[in-house]
């Protein structure tokens, strides 16, 4: 693999000096990305500028590693090609190889960390139109269904937690199914750090799904990025007969870890 370079070309300049730098990372799969999972970050968008003190300056894909082991989980190599290609033409969202390319499972909490340093140690912050630099706020993006799983005990380490929720802070995209509310009554040390955000226009689609249509023959168009769509084809994937190096699922052990991260589907 190229040597690592730490992606910083759609950062942009704080154009509102009232309000604090913020950059969104989501953590996933992405085994295929799909719509939902761009759409997340522009739900995000308007409640941010609406609710909030921050202005959005960037935002990351950051696509899990293969020792993840997830059951359909396709090469690392090709989730990083598609988020790529997905969000070529975004000139805010940009996908960071560096958990995706390693051997062994990074930790949520340590790829926020890793964020944290690259914008602002590196990359030094973000500059503002006066010309001079302020911290950035990392902070994580996701689907209720994350926050379900760090509401029951045992899943998530607390020290992790405590270090992703207060440090960093979530915002968390209602999804059918997981009670947001539930989940938040059960996280009151950390309720402060959660920023739920209502989806106004439903949108149900996973990756879960659209591996399922593609098993059984089914369209995807109109469901994923059409590049991304495309590279799938080209490449087979998620197919019956497409057999990836995927070794068995370990998924307990990994949630016994702290380990889910981003949307999971």
């Amino acid at each position: 693999m190229a040597q690592y370079t730490f992606p910083t070309e759609k950062l942009s300049d704080l154009s509102d000096e009232s309000r604090k730098p913020l950059v969104l990372v989501s953590c996933g799969s992405f085994s295929p990305i799909t719509y939902l999972h761009l759409r997340m970050f522009e739900m995000c968008k308007d409640w941010v500028r609406a609710n909030s003190e921050y202005e959005i300056v960037g935002a990351y894909l950051s696509p899990v590693s293969d020792a993840y082991k997830k059951a359909g989980l396709a090469a690392g190599e090709d989730r990083i090609e598609m988020c790529r290609l997905a969000c070529a033409e975004s000139n805010w969202i940009m996908v960071d190889d560096w958990e995706a390319a390693k051997r062994e499972y990074t930790r949520t909490a340590f790829v926020l960390d890793h964020f944290d340093e690259g914008i602002n140690r590196i990359h030094g912050g973000i500059r503002t139109h006066s010309g001079s630099t302020r911290p950035a706020q990392i902070s994580l993006l996701s689907g209720a269904d994350l926050l379900d799983t760090m509401s029951k005990p045992g899943v998530w380490a607390e020290e992790d937690l405590d270090h992703i929720l207060r440090r960093y802070g979530a915002f968390i995209i209602e999804r059918t199914g997981t009670d947001v509310r539930a989940a938040m009554s059960k996280l009151e040390p950390w309720r402060q750090y959660i920023h739920p955000i209502t989806q106004l226009i439903q949108n149900d689609v996973s990756s879960t799904k659209i591996r399922a249509f593609l098993n059984k023959e089914m369209s995807i168009r109109y469901l994923i990025p059409e590049p991304a769509l495309k590279y799938i084809d080209e490449r087979g994937l998620f197919k019956p007969d497409h057999s990836p190096p995927r070794r068995e699922t370990d998924q307990n052990q990994n949630l016994a870890n702290g380990v889910v991260s981003g949307v999971r589907s």
